[in-house]
């Protein structure tokens, strides 16, 4: 699996600049609407501590690097085309942003803190960012209702000539939402709702719709551009409102995180990404240095620029994905003398078994049982594996 990480928002919040930040590609970057017109794909990384120390071993990635005995393990950043209010409806770029946005596997939804842009992406001067946030869940949960309604028309009408459950019904109409039958029971039910539709008013149809995006699209909100006062006096007001305890908030300055990349490159400073820290190396003029000084108390202060975290909190804390190394029979290594070179990204609750199926489908075809590589204790097949966990597939293909 890779997953999909999906950047949102509306035009003119420095989306296209935490893009770059997060990967170094080159897209288009600029304070006017739809900047991003088709959704550009890179790649940003996780940071995943090492396990090749603890064997007194050093690691040689296949993707990804290792820098100081971290592992960047690679993902895929989908900078979606730029949002407007009424995108369920067909306005600005409306159903294509909806299409792409549903390769996603979680939202980061990039949102400027600092109230320089209104509600279409247009300079003002004081905006609260409540509105953006409010104005994308409100989308999203708008484009669910429709496609829910679809499928409570079609049970309703016995269109397929079937007499299934609604939840039967409803799994099969929000497939491409990777929401199966069992878990759309529970959305009802955990909503006091009875297993009959002719029983729901509108808002109970509007809730079911929100839960289930909740479910399938959770969301991480990236609170752009705080190394402002003005943003951090809103990141204060809107984290302590109960109205938002849904949601996880990341302070983050996208032109922080390019900035410092930037100067790492260019051998001015030594700086891994997401730490709280760096070094200047090398002479930079005053103007430089006053400008990576107010980076580096930024840093400091908020534990990092935010947009690792923010695509780390998205992964690891959202969606719960672990982390794993495959191991070799005899010690780390593969036939080729390559040294833990690779660590997958699973999905919560992964087994022995899943793993191997995850590598390949001829070593879950064939699995027996798999090898803690730390404890050298045998693993069985539905043994849920944990972050961090050095695994051999022993398997008869």
């Amino acid at each position: 699996m890779s997953y999909k990480i999906g950047l949102v928002g509306k035009p003119s919040v420095g989306k296209s600049t935490f893009f770059n930040a997060a990967t170094m590609d080159d897209v288009p970057e600029g304070a006017y609407p739809f900047t991003t017109i088709d959704p550009s794909v890179g790649e940003a990384y996780v940071r995943v501590e090492c396990a090749a120390p603890e064997f007194d071993e050093q690691c040689t990635p296949n993707v990804g690097f290792c820098k100081d005995e971290t592992r960047f393990v690679p993902t895929k950043l989908v900078d979606v085309a730029g949002l407007v209010p009424g995108a369920h409806e067909g306005r600005g770029l409306g159903n294509q942003f909806l299409t792409d946005l549903n390769e996603a596997d979680v939202l980061v939804h990039v949102v400027d803190f600092s109230g320089k842009t209104d509600i279409e992406g247009e300079p003002v001067e004081d905006h609260d960012p409540r509105e953006d946030i409010d104005f994308l869940e409100a989308e999203l949960d708008m484009w669910y209702l429709e496609i829910l309604e679809k499928g409570i028309n079609r049970y309703e009408s016995g269109y397929d000539g079937n007499e299934d459950d609604i939840e039967i019904e409803l799994a099969e109409q929000m497939s491409a939402f990777r929401i199966n039958k069992d878990e759309i029971k529970r959305e009802i039910l955990s909503l006091g709702l009875e297993l009959e539709p002719e029983t729901w008013d509108d808002d109970d149809r509007e809730d079911l719709a929100r839960e289930i995006r909740k479910t399938t699209k959770p969301m991480v909100v990236a609170a752009n551009k705080m190394d402002t006062p003005e943003a951090q006096e809103n990141f204060e007001e809107i984290t302590s409102d109960p109205e938002y305890e849904h949601l996880t908030f990341t302070p983050a300055s996208a032109h922080a995180e390019k900035a410092l990349k930037n100067a790492d490159e260019q051998g001015a400073v030594q700086y891994r990404p997401g730490d709280t820290e760096f070094e200047i190396v090398a002479d930079v003029s005053d103007e430089q240095r006053k400008g990576l000084e107010e980076i580096q108390e930024f840093v400091a202060e908020y534990g990092g620029t935010g947009v690792q975290q923010a695509i780390e909190d998205a992964l690891f804390e959202e969606l719960g994905v672990v982390p794993v190394f495959p191991g070799g029979a005899n010690g780390l290594g593969n036939e080729n003398g390559e040294v833990l070179p690779d660590c997958f990204l699973l999905p919560e609750q992964s087994t022995a078994e899943d793993f191997a199926y995850h590598i390949h489908s001829d070593l879950g075809d064939g699995f027996l049982h798999g090898i803690d590589c730390r404890s050298n204790r045998q693993v069985g097949s539905d043994s849920v594996l944990d972050e961090r966990d050095v695994i051999d597939i022993v398997s008869t293909n």
